[in-house]
């Protein structure tokens, strides 16, 4: 059986678009309590630091209420350094959109500097803001428990290997 791969995602372009995908398939999970999204892509050119502006409708069981997060993909064929990220100043983003937090998904990895950045984001913001990173490996996780219908979109080589897989049974 064939691994899922982030090789079957052709650019930056498509990547957003997989990401952008994942969150609108929320909707359909049914152990969550999300029951309304809306993604709103920036397209192409110079984002600022926001490709994607998530705003969820949850429902804690008491009383609904929207959750905004901003969304930055990074599709580099390396580990994500600090540095990627210098020209953005990520609590005035989050500021200006009016979100909740701030999410980082990468391709692959994250080096040592930024995770510590984030970090110390997280636990000197006095604003309550959140500052959350996706490494590859744990989108892949997330992907992995998403609607059948985004990894046969996204994914097909890998799909049609468990197909098969799961037809073999």
């Amino acid at each position: 059986m064939e691994r899922l791969s982030f090789d079957e995602i052709r650019d930056w372009a498509d990547f957003e678009d997989l990401v952008a995908s994942y969150f609108r398939h929320q909707e359909a999970v049914p152990s969550n309590s999300v029951f309304q999204v809306e993604v709103l892509q920036s397209g192409k050119g110079n984002d600022g630091g926001k490709d994607l502006l998530i705003k969820f409708l949850v429902n804690d069981s008491v009383k609904p209420f929207l959750r905004t997060w901003i969304v930055q993909c990074k599709f580099y064929e390396r580990d994500l350094r600090k540095s990627d990220l210098a020209d953005v100043n990520i609590p005035s983003l989050i500021h200006q959109y009016g979100a909740d937090g701030y999410l980082l998904v990468c391709k692959k990895g994250i080096v040592n500097t930024l995770a510590t950045a984030f970090e110390d984001l997280n636990k000197n913001c006095r604003f309550g803001y959140s500052y959350v990173i996706w490494t590859g490996e744990v989108f892949k996780e997330k992907i992995l428990l998403a609607p059948e219908a985004l990894l046969k979109q996204f994914f097909p080589k890998y799909y049609l290997s468990i197909d098969v897989f799961s037809n073999k049974l």
